[in-house]
């Protein structure tokens, strides 16, 4: 009986521990609110151990990972084009993901997991074409929305 209860006990903990994340939804698009080829929307701050969804919206697309703008420790991933996926995001900082086939025109976006432990490092990593301009206005949102949250 003892036994019994601690295994119940056991799942009540776990339950508790995923009833408070929170999953939040990108949508991958050709055209979007701030032109084409995007994800909507394209930055997103979640807790850890929160989800997101990739939704495939529109065909064509997929999210991966950046390796170069991981928090140390993090998983990568990497979706299938055409296919939805869901992360959930345990490691704090700060995770660059893009779509493979339209890296260059800016397809990118970011993930910010509480604190943005690595957002040095991620900013110093290098894009190819619009991606690097796409970036660098991700990263001015994210220094207002930490300004506006002091």
């Amino acid at each position: 009986m003892r036994t019994i209860a601690l295994v119940g006990a056991a799942l009540l903990a776990a339950a508790a521990g995923t009833a408070g994340a929170a999953e939040v939804q990108v949508k991958m698009l050709n055209k979007g609110a701030e032109g084409v080829m995007v994800f909507e929307p394209a930055l997103v701050r979640v807790a850890p151990g929160d989800s997101v969804r990739f939704v495939a919206t529109d065909k064509g697309h997929n999210a991966e990972t950046i390796e170069t703008m991981l928090p140390e420790g993090a998983t990568p991933f990497a979706g299938k084009i055409n296919e939805e996926i869901v992360v959930t995001f345990d490691k704090q900082g700060v995770y660059g993901y893009r779509c493979k086939p339209h890296y260059s025109m800016g397809m990118v976006g970011l993930v910010v997991v509480g604190t943005p432990t690595n957002e040095e490092q991620a900013k110093a990593a290098t894009h190819p074409g619009k991606a690097k301009q796409v970036f660098a206005t991700l990263f001015e949102r994210l220094a207002t929305v930490k300004a506006a949250a002091q």
